[in-house]
């Protein structure tokens, strides 16, 4: 199992109100297979390898919603940190057995993000390839602040990017890992890393916090205070769940608007090759009530079946298939209304059509 960069993305999970569902949604979209872990979870595997985990929710006021976590060496000095930079402690450091140390927080913004700090257990042990985590983006309206807490908490350098998508500058805070993809349940992919942002050095992206059974997998997420009675995951789109008509909701993921900013690690050089995340503002042009949230994103081979495919699941696509410098992207949402998005990587420098 791979070791995680400090501040590096290494994990992701899923709170769901029915875990068995949860299997057959994944299982057929993703083609994962799961083990039981010890708790109301699964871990899910691709290839054999660990790739995310799906939750039972023990309370049903918690937030249908993927999350994602970030690796410390330190729990409690990035609880201490992520205090003094103005973000709030939902969840103190506790070890979860010997697989490790989890904590959860939330920025200045109101998105919640997991910390996990390694013990037996380091983090996913697929990423960047198909039908495994391959980027997240944090969807806030406090531009400033956040970026200058993700600067501060994580040491995150950014590249801010134009309307095309193109690095419009060095400052900030950083992050994208986009990754060869997988279709439907594929694991074989012929994409190349060379055209994908963060995969050339960064070690990847991470995992979700949350309430439950605190270890990676087993603990809860969203961007609103666990025991919230309203959920914090958006609502995205009115389709029927298997609707043909995608919804059409704007989303203003990675790239595509000029006010987007990718991370790199500290000690790396800010740019694509080293990103593993982003921010992303939500605009005017959204309800106001529309809280702050994490987007987590799964590389696949084919996006436009991959979203048709999880439509015929039961599931939604609350944003079409749209082209952006790496890919071709969708956000989508699954049978139970967990929001994720699919990416599917430009091939040898060729765009998707």
């Amino acid at each position: 199992m791979a070791a995680f960069a400090r501040s590096a993305p290494c994990w992701v999970d899923v709170q769901l109100p029915d875990l068995e569902a949860g299997k057959r949604f994944y299982g057929e979209l993703f083609g994962w297979t799961f083990r039981p872990g010890e708790g109301p979870y699964a871990d899910a595997y691709s290839g054999g390898r660990l790739v995310a985990a799906l939750v039972a929710k023990q309370d049903g006021r918690m937030p249908t919603a993927w999350g994602i976590y970030f690796a410390t060496d330190d729990a409690a000095a990035s609880v201490a940190r992520i205090r003094e930079a103005g973000g709030t402690v939902i969840t103190d450091p506790v070890w979860a057995g010997r697989a490790g140390v989890v904590a959860q927080a939330a920025d200045p913004g109101g998105a919640v993000f997991g910390l996990w700090q390694a013990g037996e257990r380091e983090g996913f042990e697929k990423q960047n390839e198909p039908v495994s985590f391959c980027w997240t983006e944090v969807h806030t309206r406090q531009r400033d602040r956040v970026d200058a807490f993700y600067e501060e908490v994580f040491g995150f350098q950014g590249t801010d990017l134009g309307a095309s998508g193109a690095d419009a500058s060095d400052s900030g805070t950083s992050g994208a890992d986009a990754s060869d993809s997988g279709d439907s349940g594929s694991d074989a992919s012929d994409a190349s890393d060379s055209d994908v942002p963060g995969t050339s050095d960064a070690s990847g992206p991470s995992g979700a916090g949350g309430s439950g059974s605190a270890e990676p997998g087993a603990t809860g997420n969203g961007t609103a205070e666990p025991g919230s009675a309203e959920p914090d995951t958006p609502e995205r789109g009115s389709a029927e769940p298997g609707s043909a008509e995608p919804d059409a909701t704007e989303h203003g993921s990675a790239a595509s608007g000029p006010d987007f900013r990718m991370w790199s690690p500290a000690g790396t050089e800010p740019g694509p090759a080293t990103a593993i995340g982003g921010r992303s503002v939500i605009t005017d042009a959204f309800p106001a009530e529309l809280p702050s949230y994490f987007l987590v994103c799964f590389a696949v081979e084919d996006c436009n079946s991959t979203a048709g495919h999880a439509v015929r699941l039961g599931g939604r696509i609350t944003e079409p298939p749209f082209d952006i410098p790496y890919g071709r992207m969708a956000v989508l949402q699954d049978d139970q209304g967990a929001v994720f998005a699919v990416l599917q990587p430009v091939v040898s420098g060729k765009r998707t059509e």
